[in-house]
This record gives C-alpha cells, structure tokens and sequence, in this order.
C-alpha cells in the first residue's frame, strides 16, 4: 500500500513534470543549458532574449500570477547572442502569500526544461556601509531568515535530501560575472545576503541584529530559490543589485524609489549579463561533460 505522503511527493513531482513539459511544447523543444532569475526592476534584460516565446506565470499549471510592482510573472525563452536561454522575468515571493514549495517552483520548472546554471539577481538593501546604492554585489553567502524551507516535504526525484549548503554560489562563475561587470563599468562588490519575509521593511533593531550576524545586505527572496537549485545540483550565481541603505542607515525606504535604482543600473548589468551568459555556457556544457 502507499502510503499518503508518497502520493503527495509523486503528485508534486508529476506537477512539476507536466509544467516543464508543457512549457517545452509551447518553446518548440526548449532544452536551454542557462536559466535566469531576473529580480526588481531588472527585467529589462528579458527584451535582449531573440525569437522569444513570453508565458505569463498564470499560464503555467501550478504557478499563480505575481502581484509586485517590477515583476513581469513572465517564462521567456528564446536565444541572446545565439544562445539558448530561459528566462524568470520576476518571481514569486512569501509575502504574497505563497507558500516556500511554491515560491521555489519555478526553479524546478526550467531546471525540468534543461537548465543547469542559474543567475539569479535581486535588489536590496545594504547593511554593509561601504556598498551604495548601485554596486553590483555578488552573493558568496546567505543567511535563511525566511522561517521556511522549499525543500520541507516529502523528497522530490532527482533532489537531494540534505544539500550541502557550505558552498552554494558557485566561486568560477561569481569571479567571472565580477570581471565582466567592473569591465563594463559598475561598482561591484561581494558579501553576505540575508533573506527575509518581508512584505515591511525591516527595522533599525533587525538591521543591527542582521549585521551582528555578518549580513551584508537584505532582501526578501532568492534563498528559496536557492536551495532549490542546489538540491537539484545546478550550479548558482547570484547578483543584489544594491539599491538603497537599509532602515536606520538611510532615508526613509520606498519600493518606488528601488525599482528607480534598479532602472539606473540596468543598462550595465544588462551588458555585464550577456557576457557571462557566453562563458556560463561554455562552462555548463564542459561541466555535464565532466560526469
């Protein structure tokens, strides 16, 4: 006899199959090697995607439409510079009311298209005095504040049970984005990201308790997605774009004034973005060659 937890995990792993299957009929045999998570304010870059096929998140079973100003709640698949992409255009978050098995969806999704590299990016704020608005940092670490795990639950196939998280983002192709974006002409810095649950901003005691923690920077996303990938054994990058000081530290915060950040950065990161997209190729395909 099955056993009812059993049958919850094979109707979660059958979802995530038929999602992934439907979106490749729908992209005409989509198999892309790179996926991208394009965070607030961000999603400019999904217009550089070529021969494009947009599904808005609604479209596809098992996922809800996104309710955040700077979020398209758009897969886009399609080709930058002849290679084969699929792109997140916004994300779904906790605050909206998802639960973490569905914020981290979308990561199993384009992982079932093909995809085993990531970029995910972000807006945040900076704890960490010296990163100013508009640095370009990349996520070497984070810190779970989010009180939820996308990975609770029965274990899905082709995920681990206990990822070793010691190492999430990937050292090679963070190093690699950092060159290519000081090319370009950003401020790039590096350090530690803390996720939390938002929707409110936090307060001055949670900023000076997150930095004794040795946060660097805090937002309300990209962990889940996180541990998503890592438990399916992509390989991750992760960028925040910087776009205001945290609460205590700076003026008073408004979302507004983030997605204005963000569109000021946009341009570089956008460029930086194209570049790494040729070497993370490269790289995903001489890693699968390496098993």
């Amino acid at each position: 006899m099955t056993s009812g937890s059993g049958q919850a995990a094979r109707r979660r792993a059958d979802a995530v199959g038929d999602a992934a299957a439907a979106v490749g009929a729908i992209c005409r045999g989509a198999c892309p090697r790179v996926a991208i998570i394009l965070g607030s304010g961000l999603g400019g870059f999904a217009r550089h995607i070529e021969r494009a096929t947009r599904i808005p998140f609604g479209e596809i079973s098992g996922l809800p439409a996104t309710t955040v100003a700077g979020h398209a709640g758009e897969l886009v698949h399609g080709t930058v510079d002849g290679l084969e992409v699929v792109a997140l255009a916004g994300r779904l978050h906790l605050y909206e009311g998802h639960p973490a098995d569905v914020v981290g969806l979308p990561v199993r999704i384009v992982h079932g298209l093909g995809a085993r590299t990531i970029f995910i990016s972000n807006a945040a704020g900076a704890i960490r005095p010296d990163l100013t608005p508009g640095t370009l940092m990349v996520i070497r670490d984070h810190i779970n504040m989010l009180w939820g795990n996308p990975l609770t639950g029965p274990v899905r196939p082709g995920e681990h049970r206990f990822p070793d998280m010691s190492s999430p983002y990937n050292r090679t192709l963070g190093d690699t984005f950092a060159t290519i974006a000081r090319a370009a002409g950003a401020s790039v810095s590096e350090g530690t990201y803390a996720a939390v649950p938002g929707p409110s901003y936090e307060t001055r005691a949670e900023i000076r308790m997150l930095a004794g923690m040795g946060a660097d920077a805090v937002g309300m996303s990209t962990v889940s997605e996180v541990l998503v990938a890592r438990a399916l054994g992509m390989r991750v990058t992760a960028v925040s774009c910087i776009t205001n000081a945290a609460a205590g530290i700076g003026e008073r915060l408004d979302h507004a004034d983030v997605l204005a950040t963000a569109g000021r950065v946009a341009p570089i990161f956008e460029r930086a973005v194209r570049e790494w997209l040729a070497f993370a190729a490269r790289e995903s395909r001489e890693a699968e060659s390496r098993k």
